[in-house]
């Protein structure tokens, strides 16, 4: 998934983030310990970003409002080059001269 948000954008400094979410429980760190923040999204509710101290690379977030779902940086996973994503979120955000490059949701998808 394409992100176009604004908290995105500030912590990558690029035009959007990809994102793959998955079950916290299926996510193995290989090496080192996480630190994290906490601030309130747009559903007001808790978002938890864990990033690593040392070079300060967000690894994921998890956005209390999607319960054991947490939201990963694809390119730190395995085989991530060779993945498209799925869909773009967030797309009242995006920059005018982005293309589309999947199908495009204002915010979110429908649950």
């Amino acid at each position: 998934m394409c992100s176009h948000c604004d908290t995105c954008k500030t912590l990558s400094g690029g035009a959007s983030t990809l994102n793959t979410i998955i079950p916290e429980s299926d996510l193995k760190l290989t090496k080192g310990d996480l630190k994290h923040y906490t601030y309130k999204g747009d559903s007001g509710k808790d978002v938890n970003c864990y990033y690593c101290p040392n070079c300060t690379t967000h690894v994921y977030h998890h956005q209390t409002v999607m319960g054991p779902q947490i939201v990963v940086r694809t390119i730190l996973l395995d085989g991530a080059k060779e993945w498209k994503p799925a869909a773009e979120i967030w797309g009242k955000a995006k920059m005018s001269w982005e293309p589309e490059v999947a199908t495009t949701f204002e915010i979110m998808p429908p649950s």
